[in-house]
């Protein structure tokens, strides 16, 4: 009988060949019905895990390119998103929101008590704030989880459209689902 599969132990470079990091936004105000909840794909970032000599990780980091955005889907709103909007969304993001700046996010612990607690500190816009998000390991390897980003709390403001009848959220979520070698 074949036990469960554990993590390969060493530093492991991650990257989009070994999976997805997303950003998700949700609409907000009296007009959302006409804006779309977003899942925007970052093409371009790079991550590090270490895995201890029994199996465990113990560290994560990434950093994301915001220059490489793409609005991968736009979900609940009246229409479908054009090509323009799409080319809106970005500007507005890269213009307005993360100036261009890459997104980074390094740990300082994990906690491993059923499930994964990863602590450390994020950056955006030049902000660093302390942040916490919970990852789920799967026997084969993959991680998943959602790190909560509230954008005041790093000086961003929420983008309002329609004269602030249509915003987003105030908290997004930083979605990440990566295979990890495994022994």
């Amino acid at each position: 009988m074949i036990g469960p599969m554990t993590l390969a132990p060493g530093t492991h470079t991650l990257g989009p060949d070994s999976g997805s990091l997303e950003i998700h936004t949700f609409r907000d105000g009296v007009a959302q019905k006409v804006g779309h909840d977003l899942i925007i794909d970052v093409g371009g970032w790079q991550g590090t895990t270490e895995v201890d000599s029994e199996g465990h990780l113990t560290s994560v980091s990434f950093t994301a390119d915001t220059k490489s955005l793409t609005v991968k889907e736009g979900l609940h709103g009246l229409k479908p998103l054009s090509d323009k909007d799409r080319a809106d969304i970005l500007g507005s993001i890269n213009d307005k929101v993360l100036l261009g700046q890459d997104v980074s996010f390094e740990s300082s612990a994990v906690q491993d008590a059923g499930g994964l607690t990863i602590l450390g500190e994020l950056t955006i816009v030049g902000s660093r704030r302390p942040a916490s998000f919970e990852l789920q390991l799967a026997g084969d390897g993959r991680i998943q989880g959602k790190l909560p980003v509230v954008q005041t709390e790093f000086g961003i403001k929420p983008y309002r459209g329609l004269m602030g009848a249509l915003k987003v959220r105030d908290e997004v979520e930083i979605a990440v689902n990566v295979q990890l070698p495994t022994s």
